[in-house]
């Protein structure tokens, strides 16, 4: 999102909010940020369905046509508590904002002033057309114990047109929606006797098999170690990494036998004693350490959102352990081999480096040297990159891989983050070339999935479940023209399985349009028909998922030709 959009989606946000009060005025405001699908307003006290939205953007267009300029007010908090009598909301930002010493700023358009820091448009009648999207629940700062509120979703552009081409692509983005492919193609499903977690079934599980698969024969080739650590761990370890003090509200603790503990939401505190459990020479490092970690974080009901987010997923993590000396070589390499896995899929991606929050641990000089290493790292690639102030990982700053699927959408996967703190906070050490053991290693958290669950979500949108063959389900479906045909069927689906080609029969009564028409609403990649003629001479008749029909072709060349497409992993 660039400073403009910003500007017209907030801008958005306050004339969503200024309608609203016009035509519920017991509502009250509370926040209304943009955000990167567009922004949303949250209200009290107001009950609404998507059938009020025409009305409401009635009234937005009304408010937009008369093109009120956005006028901008310092304030003071008496001020405030005087304009906002009654909305407890408003009240208690703005002291907190006071006790910041942070000056308070009144937005004014036509009728409606809002407590706000920008940016805006210079008025209403910039912005040229908007839609709401849906409503929601969301509790007020995100907290389940806090008042639940109503929060309402829209989309704001310059122009008309824009607006159009967006709509089309979420029209789009229905019929690819990875919930419903989830289920129509018998993949993954969810239930209220787990909230957030996956039940990945038998074909779901092909997929996420074939997928590791995959990751595991290119870290084999990187020279990674795979290890495997426990999901429950000591509340000791957690206040010794931080993540108690920054993480705490997403976790989820337990007692066992008097003692605190804690389901992992990330997997480097384990990692970090496997590490310790030897004495390590600097002829071992750089030391990567890979893990398919299952991971526990707690999200709020109304933000789960199939496999994109959940409350239980795997990460395809890693910990390198290197020296200063190797540190370069190590995150060009860390970097190229997700490049390397991205293309597998046919993803595009960009860069993005961000920086030190402003809640984060450690020396601020050993975060300018990290910061530094990955910039540099990234133009000794010629990768371009953008920087995203502020949003680094609490321990370390980070590169994030955001990939663009087949919609033009973004999705932010993997991550590359360079740790100087975890290292000094567990004392880790290594014995260098003087024979003492007093050096301490640096450490780069890496993932390339991310979230596998997630990475799966997004890769069924992006392809709209026509997944490459190497990673489908079921490869090959063999149609019968009679029964009499089944036999000749059965043999040519064995010959496949032992091929390792995973294939099925269609042996029902139905014609074969019928067959056909279901093999490729269920995204098979090969589509045989075997009938009088290929039985006599030894041939299968081939057709695609996408209906192109090439023709008959003798049963083993068929199937060599498949197996050499699985195993170069052909998109």
């Amino acid at each position: 999102m660039n400073e403009q959009q910003e500007k017209i989606r907030h801008s958005a946000a306050h004339v969503l909010a200024y309608a609203v009060q016009e035509l519920y005025p017991k509502s009250q405001t509370t926040i209304g940020p943009a955000v990167e699908e567009g922004f949303y307003y949250d209200f009290d006290n107001l009950e609404i369905t998507p059938e009020d939205f025409s009305k409401i953007e009635e009234k937005m267009k009304e408010i937009i046509k008369a093109d009120y300029p956005f006028k901008k007010k310092e304030v003071k908090l008496s001020e405030i508590k005087k304009m906002f009598k009654g909305n407890k909301y408003k009240i208690e930002m703005a002291e907190e904002f006071a006790k910041t010493g942070e000056k308070l700023t009144i937005y004014t358009c036509g009728e409606f002033s809002d407590l706000c820091k920008g940016p805006h448009l210079e008025s209403t009648g910039k912005i040229g057309a908007v839609k709401l999207m849906k409503t929601a629940g969301a509790y007020w700062r995100g907290k389940s114990d806090n008042q639940q509120l109503t929060r309402v979703y829209g989309i704001a552009f310059e122009t008309k047109k824009e607006l159009r081409e967006y709509l089309q692509i979420v029209e789009q983005a229905k019929k690819r929606d990875h919930r419903k492919l989830g289920k129509d193609l018998e993949l993954f499903s969810f239930h209220e006797e787990a909230p957030g977690m996956v039940f990945w079934h038998n074909k779901g599980t092909i997929i996420w098999n074939e997928l590791l698969k995959y990751w595991r024969k290119e870290h084999k080739k990187a020279e990674y170690q795979e290890i495997k650590t426990p999901i429950l761990l000591n509340k000791t370890l957690w206040e010794q990494s931080g993540h108690c003090d920054h993480y705490k509200e997403n976790m989820y603790f337990t007692k066992i036998d008097e003692q605190d503990y804690a389901l992992k939401p990330m997997n480097c505190p384990g990692g970090i004693l496997v590490y310790k459990n030897k004495v390590h020479s600097y002829r071992e490092l750089p030391l990567r350490m890979a893990e398919i970690g299952l991971v526990h974080r707690h999200e709020l009901s109304g933000v789960l959102a199939g496999l994109l987010r959940v409350r239980a997923f795997h990460q395809d993590d890693a910990h390198i352990y290197c020296t200063a000396e190797t540190l370069r070589e190590e995150l060009k390499k860390a970097i190229q081999l997700t490049d390397k896995i991205y293309k597998q899929f046919g993803f595009k991606y960009h860069v993005e480096l961000s920086t030190k929050p402003e809640k984060a641990m450690g020396d601020p000089k050993l975060w300018e040297t990290a910061e530094k290493e990955l910039a540099e790292a990234l133009k000794e690639l010629k990768m371009k990159y953008k920087i995203n102030e502020g949003d680094g990982a609490f321990y370390g700053p980070k590169i994030d891989f955001h990939l663009k699927d087949a919609l033009g959408r973004t999705w932010q996967c993997g991550t590359l983050q360079l740790d100087f703190q975890m290292p000094i906070k567990f004392n880790l050490k290594y014995m260098g070339e003087d024979g003492t053991q007093n050096h301490q290693p640096i450490t780069l958290h890496r993932t390339i999935y991310g979230s596998i669950e997630r990475f799966i979500g997004i890769l069924l949108e992006h392809t709209g479940g026509k997944l490459p063959l190497w990673a489908s389900p079921i490869q090959v479906r063999i149609l019968t023209v009679a029964d009499r045909f089944n036999p000749y069927a059965e043999k040519i689906m064995q010959q496949m399985k032992q091929s390792n080609i995973r294939a099925e029969v269609d042996e029902r009564t139905e014609s074969i349009g019928k067959k056909v028409r279901e093999a490729q609403l269920q995204k098979i990649n090969y589509i045989l028909v075997v009938g009088e003629r290929e039985l006599a001479e030894g041939t299968v008749t081939i057709r695609t998922r996408d209906n192109k029909i090439h023709g008959a072709k003798k049963a083993e060349i068929f199937i060599k030709q498949v197996v050499k497409e699985i195993n170069k992993r052909q998109n």
